[in-house]
């Protein structure tokens, strides 16, 4: 066998020389998987059962929490809109804290069940405090006698925030730990199995849409015409069925286990380049420390797919990490580090910026869960005789284009965009986020024309338009999370490397986060300067009448937003590069031809055989 087939054989294949093995995971029991009897779809759909009640109980709550907030909590409607977007962003900022738990010490499964039942017991005090009277403030209405209503303060306000932080808390920890145990079900080294992963990322979206149907149509009824507290109930009921779907596959998983804390092998790296920040690169590589199989300071678990990374000339400051200074002398981890610890940090460092250009994004929809909501509920609801459509239902509208359109992605799109570009996923995760942010734009032009005829003909022609009038801005906004939502976690989960695969699936839910934290902080910050820069007291979002406000200027700043970040995303996905030896089970997914891998392979065989005769 010649020296290029024995590089293609390790860099694809594996082989105990190279350490590029299959990466250990084990059963419930701590013991050896087995292909037979362990992971598969069989395994996964346990997962996404999980992930479809889950999502029904807590979308229910966050989609419609802002009418229970304004209507029987007495909050101000900028106020009870930042409350709904500060809970949102707290539960997708927390899923830092599951998938740094999981990769480090408890593991997906694990993770998973303790903050379930956290999950579970925060629906069930929150349907408690909306069944007590004695929990709430008195009945007032709001729109009519807004300044006369008491605002939920002191025991009731504590008790609902306690609640919601609860639910806050198990769904953020449960989130990126859905998405990882249930890929981790499928070996990205084998082709067939990374075949299987991007259909797994499709259908897991579809189970979302599921669940975000059923929460947005009969949860939302049942809120409705049955009270918050029985729809509190049915949200506590589906988070139960949920912790008995992922009990059930308990004996199917195929689980990788925790490997140690993550953040301290990645600050040595950072450490190491600024204490040798005044040392000169070498020009040739092979001058730096290489990685070699068990070497002490590698980052816990991050390798055991990928025990040597090729080096890249990017971040090139992070390579001083691996000059060595003290040849024949052993230095600490802290003053020396490995090119693969180094590539790893860089490969953390290269996926930011893509994940910030999702920022905006999300934003728009923290709108469409508040103030698109609070728009509907001024419209006209009836649909038929006798029959209103709860505004927060609206919200289903583009899910139930998604259950069909996502099936026909899968079947249909995707076969024939693999036979074009001979990738298992039909586009690349890069290329799907692009067209989802691009499309998210239209989708506020939609909502601030349809806006500006809601209110001129409340104002001037004393008509109340139809709800289904807002429909394009969700159905638009759908489609374009299809793309986005979906293309943004295959690219994190196949980007990242064993041990930091919730960590980093967690770095999505962040996009969330920050994009619910952004809109809060651009409703003060728009509310204080159009306040002070108009004649009346209120500025465009100030007033709990939408008719006195300017709602429609407000979603045309957030277009315009959204169209600079889309621009702001070619550049940075332009920029990026994969690192060549990552794709291990896709190779058609990086930029780099296989000759060009091959080369490189070769090199760092080379490198590591001189390495070791010193």
């Amino acid at each position: 066998m010649d020296c290029t087939e024995k590089t293609r054989k390790k860099y694809f294949e594996g082989d105990s020389m190279s350490g590029v093995v299959d990466e250990v995971s084990v059963d419930c029991r701590g013991r050896p998987w087995k292909a037979n009897k362990h992971g598969g779809i069989t395994a996964a759909v346990f997962v996404l059962g999980l992930q479809a009640f889950e999502m029904m109980a807590i979308a229910a709550v966050g989609n419609n929490l802002i009418t229970y907030v304004f209507n029987e909590m007495h909050f101000p409607l900028s106020k009870s809109a930042n409350i709904v977007t500060n809970f949102i962003g707290t539960v997708f900022i927390l899923s830092l804290v599951g998938g740094f738990l999981s990769d480090s010490y408890l593991g997906s499964f694990w993770t998973m069940l303790i903050f379930g039942f956290v999950e579970l017991s925060g629906f069930i005090l929150l349907s408690i405090q909306a069944h007590l009277p004695q929990l709430r403030p008195p009945h007032c209405d709001m729109v009519s006698h807004g300044d006369q209503c008491l605002e939920a303060k002191g025991y009731k306000a504590l008790i609902f925030f306690l609640a919601l932080y609860l639910v806050a808390l198990g769904s953020g920890c449960l989130k990126p730990n859905i998405i990882s145990l249930g890929a981790d079900q499928f070996r990205r080294e084998d082709s067939k199995q990374s075949k299987k992963l991007s259909t797994y990322f499709n259908i897991a979206y579809f189970a979302f849409c599921m669940g975000e149907l059923i929460a947005l149509t009969l949860v939302v009824w049942v809120q409705t015409h049955s009270g918050m507290d029985v729809g509190f109930g049915v949200s506590a009921a589906a988070m139960a069925m949920g912790m008995i779907s992922l009990i059930s596959g308990t004996l199917l998983y195929r689980n990788k286990p925790p490997r140690g804390s993550i953040f301290t092998p990645i600050a040595q790296v950072f450490v190491a380049a600024i204490t040798k920040r005044k040392q000169i690169c070498p020009s040739n590589v092979q001058l730096l420390h290489v990685s070699q199989n068990n070497v002490p300071n590698q980052i816990p678990g991050m390798s055991a797919n990928v025990s040597n990374l090729l080096h890249t000339d990017k971040f090139r400051f992070l390579d001083k990490a691996c000059i060595k200074i003290q040849d024949g002398k052993k230095e600490s981890p802290w003053r020396l580090c490995t090119v693969t610890q180094v590539e790893q940090v860089k490969i953390i460092i290269s996926v930011i910026p893509i994940f910030a250009c999702t920022i905006i994004f999300n934003t728009i929809l923290a709108q469409l869960q508040t103030f698109s909501v609070q728009q509907g509920s001024t419209m006209n609801t009836r649909i038929m005789n006798g029959f209103k459509i709860p505004p927060a239902s609206l919200q289903s509208i583009p899910y139930i284009m998604l259950i069909f359109v996502v099936p026909l992605y899968e079947t249909v799109f995707v076969p024939i965009a693999r036979k074009i570009t001979e990738k298992d996923s039909g586009i690349t995760p890069l290329q799907r986020i692009g067209i989802g942010l691009f499309v998210a734009t239209f989708s506020m032009v939609a909502a601030a024309l349809v806006e500006k005829k809601r209110r001129i003909s409340a104002l001037h022609s004393n008509e109340t338009v139809s709800i289904f009038w807002i429909a394009p801005q969700f159905l638009i906004f759908g489609l374009s999370e299809m793309f986005t939502a979906v293309g943004l976690i295959e690219f994190f989960y196949k980007q990242s490397l064993e041990g930091i695969q919730s960590f980093l699936t967690a770095m999505t839910y962040c996009s969330y986060s920050f994009g619910f934290y952004l809109s809060s902080i651009l409703v003060s910050l728009v509310n204080r300067i159009t306040s002070s820069s108009s004649h009346s007291h209120s500025g465009w979002l100030s007033d709990n009448d939408l008719n006195k406000g300017r709602l429609d200027l407000f979603y045309w700043m957030l277009a315009t937003l959204s169209l600079l970040n889309f621009c702001n995303y070619l550049f940075w996905s332009s920029y990026y590069s994969y690192n060549p030896s990552l794709s291990l089970g896709e190779p058609h997914d990086d930029q780099y031809h296989e000759q060009d891998l091959e080369n490189q392979g070769r090199e760092t065989l080379k490198h590591m055989n001189e390495c070791s005769r010193i």
